[in-house]
């Protein structure tokens, strides 16, 4: 099925960390700062699965144009396609699947080391997640299996990047990317086991504990039921990404590539009925940012006229790389002064400045904030940052499968109580990893549209894919439809 694949499984040992991860934290991803705690694992829930069989494949796709953000470009991705066999209590099995771009110039960032280097790190990183993965032999809810797990993943990165002698080490973000697909394989698992979507498990009937043990207190007898719908939203705006080297308009076009699909950001707006816009700006050139955003927003503007549309909204996505908060405040009065019209159409604004909040906590956001919602997403690796980013103004969150279907139901919640903005992004996601993308957005109330870029950058990736889910993958009017998204497991049919 898939072009250079890998298939790596084997029947899990009945030894190994048994008593390890019996004792592992029960905070999600160490979310909140908190004494350890135990999981309750002699106590498990009829509902409960245990694991199986974990096997992966890699999936090499190329880009159809190169893809140009936070000053890097990349044009070909590496599909981690994740299955795995699951049972219950009372015997029935299950089969799941994930599937999440290793996109290794996002997750691992590197000005030393190569595409080809940190991408390999993430297959060795992989394969150990597999092996840790399959290992795990407790009765346990998906969310509590990854929690049980994290920490391994992390320490396993750890020792990939020691033994691979690295001279940057295996980021958190890169784990979580790594473990994303295998997460995501439980949760589908899990459902197809009860037959019922995923979302419809997230509850007392299911879940052996509330969200107070992963979030605080605050959250006593709350289940993310409370938080999430049980049947996903009809239909959802697609947010259309545009590249820092994109073509805007026709006339801009260098060489045509002759398939059938857009090659400018004009042709897209008509080809796909446009009307949500995620600009992808430099960060560290304010002229050519500006520029940039006035010549988008003329040509949006002229395109949607053609076709009498009058309402379109932008977000505008730094990829961290402004210097400053003062950066983004004068690029934002620099633009309402020039078009006061283009800066009215900014929905939010995605992490302007450096990842690491710990280390940057000189650049708050309460000013940019009161101007418009900012999100963080490349920070976004935990509860504990999420709660930082909340203390340096930050207002909202930037939720993405690929750092786990157990981080994004949580956090999720976490968000919603606090009224925080939220939207749904991918990472150039094709195939099944966008339909677990969209089903989270679906199932989210104050998500309204949702991010899909592998349509313009990667169409080779989902070759196969707009059969099974034309709603998703056959956009004409702007928006996905997404009411069907209710089939068991995370609704993907594995391959």
């Amino acid at each position: 099925m898939a072009s250079n694949s890998v298939r790596q499984g084997e029947k899990r040992s009945r030894a190994g960390r048994r008593a390890f991860l019996a004792s592992c934290s029960s905070g999600l991803f160490a979310l909140a700062s908190r004494p350890v705690r135990a999981m309750n694992i002699t106590t498990p829930k009829p509902t409960d699965i245990r694991v199986d069989e974990v096997s992966i494949e890699y999936q090499e796709v190329p880009y159809r144009t190169p893809y140009k953000f936070g000053g890097r470009e990349i044009d070909r991705v590496t599909l981690l396609n994740v299955h795995c066999v699951v049972h219950t209590a009372s015997g029935r099995t299950a089969r799941g699947f994930g599937s999440m771009p290793l996109v290794s110039a996002w997750a691992f960032p590197s000005h030393t080391m190569s595409f080809d280097i940190t991408l390999n790190a993430m297959k060795a990183h992989a394969e150990r997640i597999r092996k840790i993965t399959a290992d795990y032999h407790e009765a346990a809810h998906p969310i509590d299996i990854n929690v049980a797990l994290e920490p391994e993943y992390l320490h396993a990165a750890e020792q990939v990047s020691q033994e691979l002698s690295l001279p940057e080490p295996i980021p958190k973000m890169c784990t979580l990317v790594t473990a994303s697909a295998f997460d995501a394989a439980l949760h589908d698992a899990f459902g197809k086991a009860h037959g019922v979507s995923s979302y419809h498990t997230y509850n007392r009937d299911f879940m052996r504990y509330d969200l107070s043990h992963y979030l605080g207190a605050e959250f006593r007898d709350e289940y993310p039921d409370r938080y999430l719908l049980q049947d996903p939203k009809p239909s959802l705006a697609l947010y259309h990404s545009v590249g820092e080297s994109d073509p805007i308009k026709d006339s801009e076009v260098k060489e045509w590539i002759r398939d059938g699909l857009p090659m400018s950001l004009h042709g897209w707006i008509n080809y796909n009925g446009l009307t949500h816009i995620k600009i992808k700006l430099a960060g560290n050139n304010l002229a050519w940012d500006l520029d940039r955003i006035l010549s988008i927003d003329q040509t949006t503007r002229e395109t949607e006229a053609e076709r009498g549309v009058t309402d379109w909204v932008y977000s505008l996505d730094f990829n961290e790389q402004c210097p400053n908060v003062a950066y983004l405040l004068d690029f934002l009065r620099r633009l309402k002064e020039k078009s006061p019209s283009g800066y009215e159409k900014i929905q939010y604004v995605e992490q302007p400045t450096k990842r690491d909040l710990d280390k940057d906590r000189g650049n708050v956001m309460f000013e940019a904030a009161k101007l418009r919602p900012v999100v963080i997403d490349e920070s976004l690796t935990g509860l504990d940052m999420l709660k930082l980013a909340r203390a340096m103004g930050y207002s909202g969150a930037a939720l993405k499968t690929c750092k786990g279907q157990t981080q994004s139901v949580l956090l999720a919640c976490y968000c919603q109580r606090e009224k925080m903005f939220m939207c749904v992004q991918d990472l150039t996601c094709p195939g099944a990893s966008l339909v677990h993308s969209v089903g989270l957005a679906a199932h989210v109330p104050a998500v309204s549209a949702v991010e899909s870029n592998a349509r313009h950058f990667v169409p080779a990736g989902n070759l196969g894919w707009e059969s099974k889910f034309p709603g998703i993958f056959t956009i004409k009017d702007g928006t996905m439809r997404t009411g069907d998204l209710t089939k068991p497991g995370l609704g993907v049919v594995e391959p």
